[in-house]
């Protein structure tokens, strides 16, 4: 049986430096705080699935990432969010998109899964899932932050040096500058071998109102099967739906036997090379090996094994420290 392994990501992209501090902080709290629900113990064995929602909640609570609190605005100025959660074994997956004024799409998408009628739902009838399965209604712009706004004014002034219309950006514009597309992700396998994936995103600075992203999408932004591994990926969504990439990784892994960080690093490099845009996947097999590549300039993503906390945020960047805190 393979050991349990949390791997999460705070998104791809154009990611300045003074925001790095604040991914890593947010990144290490996440793990600490969903590895208590993937450790096994005296009393439980461990579980998945509590433990990538409980780390995607942990990021949807923090805006250093563009999920939840601090997700990114459309061009009216709203917050327009998306989440998908799916499980190994039998397959179950809920997705939601265009949902608004609740906090954790991700939970929402998980009461979806486990009605066992629908897969995807989005809109007002998303809304109406939330709110009788126990989510509270916010106050309309509670979940805006100031970041989030400036984001928003620069892409506008940037538009209106380059052209007349709100819709003239071009997609080989935003594939190029990823403007605030820090999806956030976690992958988990437990001591059963049980693989579960959540993916959770306001999508990017300035879309359209109404645009989808890959996030709920099953086989480009989630998707899990306990015979081959989970994949959660981040970067600019409308390359990552086109080219069907968390599919493809596992498809590398399954048809042509690579491992997960070569079959990670083949297809995200082929997406970039074949459509120009850029992202990154995060990617547990079913032997609880991880691969994490990116073709963004940065892309924030962590993970706990054997006690210890790894994360990076640049290539070729492994950085380390104790899940428990020395001080404690």
């Amino acid at each position: 049986m393979p050991r349990p392994v949390l791997l999460i990501h705070g998104g791809a992209g154009d990611i300045t430096d003074s925001r790095i501090a604040g991914k890593f902080k947010g990144i290490k709290e996440a793990l600490r705080a969903a590895w208590e629900k993937l450790e096994p113990s005296s009393n439980a064995p461990g579980n998945a699935l509590d433990a990538v929602e409980t780390a995607v909640r942990s990021m949807e609570l923090d805006e250093a990432f563009n999920a939840g609190y601090g997700a990114c605005l459309n061009t009216a100025g709203e917050v327009e969010m998306e989440a998908s959660l799916m499980e190994g074994r039998d397959l179950r997956s809920g997705c939601v998109t265009l949902l608004r004024d609740v906090m954790h799409p991700i939970t929402v998408a998980r009461r979806l899964m486990e009605r066992k009628r629908h897969v995807f739902l989005g809109g007002e009838a998303a809304l109406e899932l939330a709110l009788s399965t126990g989510s509270e209604r916010l106050p309309p712009g509670a979940l805006i932050t100031e970041s989030a706004r400036q984001a928003l004014r620069q892409f506008k002034e940037q538009q209106a040096a380059g052209a007349d219309t709100t819709y003239a950006r071009t997609e080989l514009d935003e594939a190029r500058t990823d403007p605030k597309g820090d999806t956030v992700g976690a992958v988990a396998i437990d001591l059963d071998g049980h693989i579960v994936v959540g993916t959770s995103t306001g999508g990017i600075t300035g879309k359209w109102p109404g645009r989808i992203g890959d996030t709920p999408l099953l086989g480009c932004g989630t998707y899990a099967d306990n015979t081959i591994g989970g994949v959660s990926t981040t970067g600019h969504g409308e390359t990552i739906m086109r080219y069907n990439l968390a599919q493809r990784i596992l498809g590398a892994i399954q048809h042509q036997g690579l491992s997960a960080q070569a079959a990670a690093d083949q297809e995200c490099q082929r997406m970039t090379k074949r459509i120009g845009g850029t992202g990154g996947a995060i990617v547990i097999d079913h032997n609880g090996q991880v691969g994490i590549s990116f073709t963004s300039r940065r892309m924030a993503w962590g993970y706990v094994q054997d006690g210890i906390i790894h994360y990076g945020i640049e290539h070729n960047e492994v950085l380390q420290e104790p899940l428990v805190p020395i001080n404690e």
